[in-house]
């Protein structure tokens, strides 16, 4: 079962909401309420980026027939640039039941748990570094739903590879339940993008020795999103490139800004000392 299953209406209803209470909040004097008002801000933002890659789903599936065109080019890129075949990665599991049931619940409901938990550790021990790797998430995955405008097939759903649906043949497909999720979005992997966010900013800003968990994350979600047939070895490689772009982007950015800041600083303080020495004489 998915941990979040709404369409891109109802995410923007709920990120209204969530705006609007936290900047009511944000005037209470209660700095406890104050706080709720902004972690509630934070979630609203979440919620417009999980409606944005509702409605590239949605606006994805026009061209169906491109889609598989592009599934089966992949298909064979990787195969010419000797990246390894998903369905060797596979067939380590599908003889196992119980390991694969395993790994189509850890698609389903790791995805958006990982980054919740992820987030308010963030705000809550580390809240001096929550922005700027919100920022990077918020940009990263903006930018992975600008791609996916243009739809891509799964393996799943390419012929010819022989590829198992292993969700569908166990029962454990959203598609099945009627969800609104697109199936087409397959390049890049958001779920990758996420996941090496989570592992590479845990391991850099956590101090104990559960840091290890992130990275962990990380190479777990690669392998399920590829045994499970849910993604090319080549969506994990875009999404982690997207990310690396976005998050030198944003450091460049707040650099710059912060150097903006100073500068201006300095120059009022040096047109007050200026004035100063004006009036004395």
């Amino acid at each position: 079962m998915q941990t979040v299953s709404l369409s891109w209406q109802h995410s923007g209803e709920l990120a209204a909401g969530l705006a609007v209470v936290g900047s009511a909040l944000a005037l209470a004097r209660d700095r406890r309420l104050r706080a709720a008002g902004a972690f509630a801000r934070e979630t609203a933002v979440i919620a417009v980026l999980y409606g944005l890659w509702q409605l590239a789903g949605d606006l994805s599936t026009v061209n169906v027939d491109g889609a598989f065109r592009r599934g089966r080019w992949i298909a064979r890129f990787e195969h010419d640039v000797f990246l390894p075949s998903e369905h060797g990665v596979q067939r380590l599991i599908l003889g196992h039941p119980l390991i694969v049931q395993g790994v189509n619940l850890y698609y389903d409901t790791m995805h958006f748990t990982m980054m919740f938990v992820f987030l308010i550790w963030l705000f809550v021990r580390h809240r001096d570094r929550y922005r700027p790797v919100r920022q990077v998430m918020a940009w990263t995955t903006l930018a992975c739903l600008v791609v996916q405008l243009v739809p891509v097939s799964p393996p799943r759903l390419t012929s010819g590879l022989g590829i198992v649906d292993t969700a569908m043949a166990y029962g454990q497909s959203v598609y099945a339940e009627g969800s609104p999720f697109d199936q087409l979005s397959a390049m890049p992997s958001v779920h990758v993008a996420w996941a090496v966010l989570v592992g590479w900013y845990t391991w850099r800003i956590a101090e104990s020795r559960w840091r290890w968990l992130g990275p962990a994350h990380s190479a777990m979600t690669v392998f399920v999103v590829v045994s499970t047939g849910n993604h090319w070895w080549l969506d994990g490689i875009v999404a982690t490139a997207l990310l690396a772009a976005c998050a030198w982007g944003v450091a460049g950015a707040r650099a710059a800004w912060r150097l903006a800041v100073q500068r201006w600083g300095e120059r009022t303080t040096v047109d007050h000392d200026l004035v100063g020495i004006a009036h004395a004489e």
